[in-house]
């Protein structure tokens, strides 16, 4: 990767890179000199712009879950559906984005949650932060859906939110570890089930 332009500051940079490494090889295999040279920085600007590799990670997160958070607000206002299509087209989104051999930054909370939750309480916040973002949408997006008359559901809102996080975040690591998309095809039928579609 070419050094950092006016456009990309250094910072940007390395949180860039840092997120690609990480989606690719998690946290611990990703080391700072790897990251560095792929950022185009110098490894002493490093410790100007980072407190350490934790405290890089935790910038990771948050940069990556503003990230993601923005693109559920953006589908969940979409006008060209109801509230039940636009919580499809997240899933189906979801889906697309979960490959089993480079997901190229798009999957840092399947990627990093069990391992960082250990490692780093700042990693662990972050990610918790994070985690409840996505569920405060979604639970919000079944709220829409029941006003608009698309869902019809069986659980309260709040218990269905996580329960379909947690469906698919499962979903997508089996899928990881059988190389197969059957997992997820299983939590898109029980997601239909469970929304009343």
């Amino acid at each position: 990767m070419p050094a950092p332009t006016p456009t990309q500051p250094a910072r940007q940079a390395i949180l860039d890179s840092a997120q690609r490494a990480m989606a690719h090889k998690g946290y611990s295999g990703v080391g700072l000199n790897e990251v560095l040279a792929d950022a185009g920085v110098p490894k002493g600007s490093f410790y100007h712009y980072f407190a350490s590799k934790d405290a890089c990670g935790e910038a990771v997160l948050e940069h990556y879950f503003a990230e993601y958070l923005a693109g559920m607000d953006a589908t969940f206002a979409a006008t060209d559906s109801d509230a039940a299509g636009r919580l499809m087209a997240y899933w189906a989104d979801w889906r697309a984005t979960q490959s089993f051999d480079d997901c190229q930054g798009k999957c840092l909370a399947v990627k990093l949650g069990a391992e960082v939750a250990d490692l780093s309480e700042p990693m662990r916040l972050a990610l918790k932060r994070g985690t409840a973002g996505i569920v405060d949408r979604l639970e919000r997006a079944i709220r829409t859906g029941i006003t608009d008359g698309s869902l019809v559901v069986g659980m309260e809102p709040g218990r269905l939110a996580p329960a379909l996080y947690d469906l698919w975040l499962g979903a997508s690591v089996i899928a990881k570890i059988h190389r197969s998309t059957a997992p997820l095809d299983d939590a898109e039928a029980a997601t239909r089930q469970l929304l009343g579609l």
